[in-house]
């Protein structure tokens, strides 16, 4: 059954008015502090800012991970806070992929069976020509029938964007989805979310504190205190890093 393609000018995923808050009283922590923001579909977004800024936070509210203290949340037309864990669940697992820096592959599985392993789980079979399409870019046409433990460190995380994308969700959320590479698989993954992105049509969202990563987004959001303080568009890793260097040294920034 073939997919409908949304605009690229519609949001993904909007949150508005997104404060999260932890703790009570003196040790009350505000993470988030009314952060308002949209992803767009096909569009790569890199969130940074510095160590307790509310990078993974807000990835983790946007993506049903976390409750959120006030504001909303929204996938698509889906406000968050107004489903049950039934529908939370459904959600999270039919419109939403995640990447994150643990593989999670089942070791008594092939490449192919883990990649097809949430669709098998919700009952949904998988649209043949998208998952062709998608072992192609994440260049795993080769390796499908290994196991995990046949599989260098940079193939076991194709393996875990491609199961990311193998359900055509409607946003990827990856958490510092390098952290546990090298530098050349490092790449090879930013380069097939890129690819996702252009060549698939993809929205993804990508929490790192890399400023060469950043560089591989259509876009880079900072956060500092809660707060988004400035946006980037067409980043360059040097621009990047100058921008986290003004963290460095004076805090947030104007």
């Amino acid at each position: 059954m073939p997919y409908p393609t949304a605009a690229p000018a519609v949001a993904a995923a909007r949150a508005t008015g997104l404060s999260k808050v932890y703790g009570h009283g003196e040790t009350q922590v505000r993470a988030l502090d009314s952060v308002s923001v949209e992803f767009r579909r096909g569009e790569f977004t890199a969130i940074m800012g510095p160590s307790g800024s509310g990078k993974s936070t807000l990835m983790h509210c946007m993506a049903g991970l976390d409750t959120v203290s006030a504001g909303s949340a929204q996938i698509g037309d889906a406000e968050l806070a107004s489903l049950g864990d039934r529908e939370l669940t459904r959600l999270r697992r039919d419109r939403i992929g995640f990447i994150f820096q643990a593989f999670n592959l089942l070791p008594t599985l092939t490449a192919l069976e883990n990649i097809t392993l949430p669709l098998d789980i919700a009952g949904r079979k998988a649209d043949q020509q998208w998952l062709d399409m998608v072992v192609r870019t994440v260049g795993l046409s080769g390796r499908l029938a290994h196991r995990p433990s046949q599989l260098s460190g940079g193939q076991q995380q194709r393996v875990a964007v491609a199961r990311a994308l193998a359900g055509r969700p409607e946003i990827i959320f990856a958490d510092e989805p390098t952290g546990n590479l090298d530098s050349r698989s490092g790449a090879e993954l930013l380069g097939f979310l890129q690819e996702s992105v252009r060549a698939l049509t993809q929205t993804v969202v990508m929490v790192t504190h890399d400023p060469v990563a950043a560089s591989y987004a259509d876009r880079v959001i900072f956060l500092a205190d809660g707060r988004i303080v400035d946006e980037m568009r067409e980043p360059t890793a040097d621009a990047v890093l100058d921008r986290m260097k003004r963290f460095d040294a004076k805090g947030r920034t104007s």
